[in-house]
């Protein structure tokens, strides 16, 4: 059976919105040889193109990399040749999901919430919400924050108040008073922001392409309310899914533990 390892990106194979941690190349060049390798992430294409260009570029690793944004509810499968580059093969349509109405509706919310965050004298800068066409992403601080003020923000969010379980508490009974928790769920995203989307397209949606696959995953946000945690618990029951706290815990656990298990599994 064909093995892929499926790995999240922010905090498992890159810094938070930053590029490739250079030392992964040669664990996921040694990895390729034994396996494929997916990226399922709730970044959409353009953000894995800015921070995985290296991996995707490498001779070594493109032809066996498949790139899953929102969630693999948009699917693109290795390049074939020199010449081509990976192509959208697949992609889901939440607006088309929800209805006009519906998705009216939770954009509407959104936007009321943001404007009523001035009360808790955080740091905001930016765009605060992306639709990524499957899924929203509601970033509260913006997404072109700085590092500095990305870091303000978790402290606060961590340390003092707790701030984005009681926002996904909140948003949970707007989705009950609006007849849509049946629908529509929210999760952590990376460190700063919320992933909205309907129910069933979170991380377990990308397995859905490699049905002929023994699947693995390596993730950061595994725990409650994060975005891997439906993957890795359905991965878990296998003994095939890690949690992972920085791209350093994702090298070693790549040549300590992946490889050598997905070699004496042949």
């Amino acid at each position: 059976m064909k093995k892929i390892v499926l790995f999240d990106m922010d905090g498992t194979l890159t810094p938070p919105r930053k590029e490739l941690d250079r030392d992964l190349i040669p664990a996921l060049r040694e990895l390729a040889k034994v396996a494929e390798i997916g990226i399922v992430t709730g970044s959409d294409h353009n953000y894995v193109l800015q921070q995985m260009g290296l991996l995707m570029e490498n001779s070594e690793i493109r032809y066996k990399l498949h790139i899953l944004p929102c969630n693999g509810t948009k699917y693109y499968p290795p390049p074939q040749a020199a010449t081509q580059s990976h192509q959208l093969a697949f992609e889901k349509n939440m607006r088309e999901e929800l209805g006009e109405l519906g998705f009216t509706t939770i954009m509407r919310h959104i936007l009321q919430r943001q404007a009523q965050l001035h009360l808790y004298n955080i740091p905001m800068t930016g765009h605060f919400v992306d639709y990524r066409g499957s899924m929203i992403n509601w970033c509260p601080i913006g997404r072109n924050a700085n590092d500095n003020d990305r870091e303000r923000f978790v402290m606060f969010d961590n340390n003092k108040s707790d701030f984005r379980m009681g926002e996904i508490r909140s948003f949970t009974k707007f989705l009950e008073r609006s007849y849509m928790k049946d629908r529509l769920q929210i999760k952590l995203g990376g460190e700063t922001s919320f992933d909205i989307y309907p129910i069933g397209w979170n991380k377990t949606f990308a397995l859905q392409h490699f049905e002929d696959y023994q699947c693995w995953f390596v993730g950061d946000r595994c725990g409650e309310n994060g975005n891997d945690q439906a993957i890795y618990e359905r991965l878990r029951v296998h003994g095939r899914s890690f949690e992972v706290k920085s791209t350093k815990d994702t090298l070693n656990l790549i040549f300590d533990e992946i490889i050598p298990r997905i070699v004496n599994d042949k």
